[in-house]
């Protein structure tokens, strides 16, 4: 393990918006993106380019993803790692946590409003920053009534795969400023990080273009350094 863990919460609230680079072979919409991928070469470079966390896929099935990728990216990198999967149960929070991760994700539609509410609470009881993922307003408010302190809100629809690039300008700019925002799905240019940004995003998750990049250190640089726009934002 390099250095102590580090909080996800602690790195999305810099003066430019956060890129959460992610390690991923597959996915259900676009198919294989490089099966050989290193995870802990990839996240390396991700840290190099100035990636603020490192997002693993450990979904196996539908993401070829595995538990030993996320333990060789902690292993190799010293900003945030966060495991990504459908994590419906506590006892895989207390396996992320276990594995050195400093977040996970928690899909909102994936469990009935009292398992979130547990998974939350565990979250908070283990030190473990859940990134709570939302797609419309009612989530979202379900999410905050429950104490959600990071909010992602993914352009795809999880049902039909399709990308729709209105919900992250929808539902992302109803957030408190006091919860760190993240948009999700469907970036792969500056441009797009910008159109985030002026809607309040404080962080960027980035996975297929940067999977399939010759060059990941380079690709990510290229997409840091915009400024946050927290102005729109509710307080």
């Amino acid at each position: 393990m390099v250095g102590p863990r580090q909080k996800l919460r602690d790195v999305l609230k810099r003066s430019s918006v956060g890129i959460i680079a992610e390690v991923k072979r597959s996915s259900p919409s676009k198919g294989a993106l490089k099966r050989d991928l290193r995870a802990a070469d990839h996240a390396i470079a991700f840290q190099r380019g100035g990636a603020a966390a490192i997002s693993v896929l450990t979904e196996p099935t539908r993401f070829q993803g595995s538990t030993e990728d996320l333990e060789t990216v902690r292993a190799a990198v010293a900003i945030p790692v966060l495991k990504k999967d459908f994590h419906i149960d506590p006892v895989q929070l207390l396996e992320a946590r276990a594995l050195g991760s400093s977040a996970a994700l928690v899909i909102v539609r994936a469990v009935p409003p009292g398992r979130l509410a547990e998974l939350l609470a565990l979250g908070r009881e283990i030190d473990l920053d859940i990134l709570v993922e939302v797609r419309d307003a009612a989530e979202l408010d379900l999410a905050l009534s429950l104490g959600a302190e990071i909010i992602g809100v993914n352009n795809r629809d999880l049902e039909t795969l399709e990308i729709d690039h209105s919900t992250v300008e929808r539902v992302l700019s109803l957030i408190p400023r006091s919860c760190s925002a993240v948009a999700e799905s469907g970036f792969e240019t500056r441009a797009d990080v910008e159109r985030a940004a002026a809607c309040g995003a404080d962080a960027i998750l980035i996975g297929s273009v940067l999977s399939r990049s010759a060059d990941p250190a380079a690709t990510v640089r290229s997409l840091g350094g915009v400024v946050r726009n927290s102005d729109a934002r509710p307080n």
